[in-house]
């Protein structure tokens, strides 16, 4: 039988690479008796980091779903990756956790990955609480990582405990909520439990007053018992926490050595008996603008929030149950598709291992195998229901390449296993350009798509090699030029004939009509790649048929979509087409349409012809320190730095950038930054290529077009 929602945690460990976030959770498992011997990173042998590629690296890159029994209670434990390469996971695995466990390392403070993970957090507005791990190290600081904390995330962040003895030598730890000393033995695992020495004393009742403050503040009635009596009994204390950290009105900070098992078990009961259930979480947002409460007494609502494919499995799907309580072999019909699905398999997840069970209950974490057309980031609902989950939106991409191609055979392969990847991270978008004849693949980092390329070619043995992909060019004219073109061909039997006269200056709207020029009809066309063609039909006396008018503007259009300067599609011109001859015989819409791509072409090039550059909006957030450095590299990639502002303790800098600049950005900036920096693009618009620029554009075209 499943768990009570009200006895189910979810909790999700987050903080930056190394911050222990893997060895914790061995300790959580250890401690609730799911392990008889802890694993290790070094070793290889841990529960959450399973795959060869985790071992190998000796850190996590997948979000790895572990549980244990506490008590009464199941608390389900999501280990995450710590690199932003990978926020994919952390996002996925924030959207069904009920609490946030902050690790922080002891010798190296607040660290970036932090920072970045808690604007998630924050926009999930996730209960969490703090670890300040590696407290063993020689290098451990407490109170400053704990200044650090506090200066970052605000005030909210509340010490439950300290340690009396950071370092080598570590071992004792101060709680204030509880009022007592936990001293560990040498190896770690469960402390002795002594009274907190008078030296200490002063400091803990000023601590375990502030979190007494922060429970009745909370709460009315808990507000009037603590102005009466001056302080609260335990039971009371738990309720007002609960309510606080539920709200986020408090971060409590704990102290741990998960490499030698101190304090993981204290951390477990907090979580057990403080953190918030699935039932004490706010409505579940739905894509209407409803709300679904979570309960086992409603009917049947699932969200699938990872996948991942298994050689000789299949889909693995990872979901909570939002609502109601799902069986083995239930049916459930898919929102987005309308398939219906057959569960004939429910499991528990232990990293790899998988245990059957048969039923998984409002608030819990499951998993199934082989469902047909269901994917990450969708709803399946019980029959009669169309609700759908809010789904899971995701950074836009940061670095972009394009795969060299391999042979026909070996491409088909490649794009097979970049779909399947592509389905497991959502992160990662993979796509064919026309415009560019290139197929490109969207990430997160430099990082993230090396590990891409290093899972194609060792799991799929294809090999794979990513090179620097095309830019998106436009082209347009600045000038008006008048041009006519004949197109003749006599190759026995019926010939083709067409002459066109045709003017061309750029386009804008509300610009006055053609001078000279007796316009019959006009129409304006936004363009599949963005811009306008505007075409007018001026032609008086019949000179040609108003028949072949739809096949000049298809030859225009012909020409416009890989332009004559850089093969780029072109936008925002008009076309006046006033003149020209036909034939009663040889004519037709075939001749007409080469007519006027001729046309178009030899116009262009005498109509002061600009080739336009996509411009990205560009943020950074960094450390003063490193401003200058960066600034400076920004504009060696011809830059327009528009402002800087503060953004909380970080520096922002604005600016605009060329996307052809923006080549391995992602890997300069953490160079440049150590790691301490992030950034935002998205495109803004396009503007004219720098004349010199240009010229070598074209001229490398026209080579192209030469040995073509």
């Amino acid at each position: 039988m499943g768990y009570d929602t009200n006895n189910i945690r979810n909790v999700v460990l987050l903080g930056h690479p190394g911050s222990g976030k893997t060895t914790l959770a061995e300790c959580m498992l250890f401690e609730a008796g799911s392990l008889s011997r802890r694993g290790s990173s070094t070793a290889g042998n841990t529960v959450s980091d399973y795959t060869n590629l985790e071992k190998e690296r000796g850190n996590s890159v997948f979000s790895a779903l572990l549980h244990a029994s506490w008590k009464d209670s199941k608390i389900n434990i999501i280990d995450t990756p710590g690199y932003d390469d990978f926020v994919g996971e952390v996002i996925s695995s924030l959207k069904v956790a009920d609490t946030g466990v902050m690790l922080l390392n002891a010798r190296s403070g607040v660290e970036v990955g932090s920072e970045l993970i808690w604007e998630y957090i924050e926009s999930f507005k996730t209960p969490a609480l703090f670890a300040i791990n590696h407290l063993d190290h020689e290098k451990a600081d407490y109170d400053n990582t704990l200044e650090q904390a506090i200066a970052r995330f605000g005030n909210k962040v509340i010490p439950v405990q300290y340690p009396l003895n950071p370092g080598r030598d570590f071992n004792t730890i101060v709680d204030a909520l509880r009022m007592t000393l936990y001293v560990f033995p040498k190896d770690g695992g469960k402390p002795t439990k002594e009274a907190i020495p008078p030296a200490e004393m002063d400091r803990a009742m000023e601590l375990h007053n502030a979190l007494v403050e922060a429970a009745a503040e909370n709460d009315e009635g808990l507000m009037e018992k603590f102005f009466e009596a001056g302080t609260l009994t335990e039971q009371e204390l738990a309720t007002g926490l609960r309510i606080a950290i539920a709200n986020q009105e408090l971060f409590p900070v704990f102290c741990c050595a998960a490499e030698h098992n101190m304090g993981s078990g204290r951390i477990m009961g907090f979580i057990n008996d403080v953190c918030p259930s699935p039932a004490d979480r706010p409505a579940a947002a739905l894509e209407d603008g409803g709300e679904l409460a979570c309960s086992a007494s409603g009917d049947t609502t699932i969200f699938i929030y990872k996948t991942i494919s298994e050689p000789r499995v299949g889909n693995v799907s990872y979901f909570k149950v939002f609502s109601g309580v799902l069986t083995a072999g239930d049916e459930l019909q898919n929102a987005s598709t309308g398939q219906t699905e057959r569960f004939t398999q429910l499991f528990l997840a232990n990293g790899k291992e998988r245990t059957n069970t048969t039923e998984v209950r409002a608030g819990d974490l499951g998993v199934t195998l082989k469902l047909k057309d269901s994917h990450s980031n969708q709803t399946l609902n019980a029959k009669g229901h169309k609700r759908s989950i809010e789904p899971m939106h995701f950074p836009e991409s940061r670095i972009r390449v394009a795969l060299e191609p391999p042979g026909k055979a070996e491409m088909e392969k490649l794009m097979k296993a970049l779909h399947i990847i592509e389905e497991e991270d959502p992160t990662l978008h993979v796509e064919q350009s026309p415009a560019l004849k290139q197929t490109l693949v969207h990430g997160q980092g430099q990082l993230h798509l090396d590990l891409i390329r290093y899972r194609i070619e060792e799991l799929n043995g294809i090999h794979m090699n990513f090179i620097r992909p095309r830019i998106s060019y436009r082209e347009t004219v600045t000038g008006t030029t008048d041009t006519s073109y004949r197109h003749k061909k006599q190759s026995g039997g019926s010939g083709q004939f067409a002459e066109i006269h045709l003017r061309i200056e750029p386009y804008h709207e509300g610009m006055p009509e053609p001078e000279g020029l007796n316009v019959r009809k006009k129409e304006t066309e936004e363009l599949p790649w963005g811009g306008t063609l505007s075409f007018y039909w001026c032609i008086v006396g019949g000179s040609i048929d108003a028949k072949y008018a739809n096949a000049i503007k298809k030859g225009i259009l012909q020409r416009m979509e890989e332009g004559p300067l850089t093969g780029s599609p072109c936008q925002d011109i008009r076309v006046s087409v006033y003149d020209g001859k036909m034939h009663a015989v040889d004519s037709n819409d075939t001749a007409f349409m080469i007519a006027a791509r001729m046309a178009i072409r030899d116009a262009f090039k005498n109509a002061s012809p600009q080739v336009l550059e996509p411009i990205y909006d560009l943020e950074v957030l960094c450390d003063a320190d490193v401003m200058g450095d960066i600034m400076g590299d920004l504009q060696t990639r011809r830059a327009m730095i528009s402002g800087m502002d503060s953004d909380g303790h970080y520096q922002k800098i604005i600016a605009k950038v060329p996307q052809s600049e923006m080549y391995q950005y992602s890997s300069t900036l953490r160079s440049l930054s150590q790691g301490r920096a992030k950034f935002t693009r998205r495109f803004a618009e396009y503007n004219p290529l720098p004349f010199d620029i240009q010229e070598k554009l074209m001229a490398g075209y026209e080579e192209e077009e030469i040995e073509a």
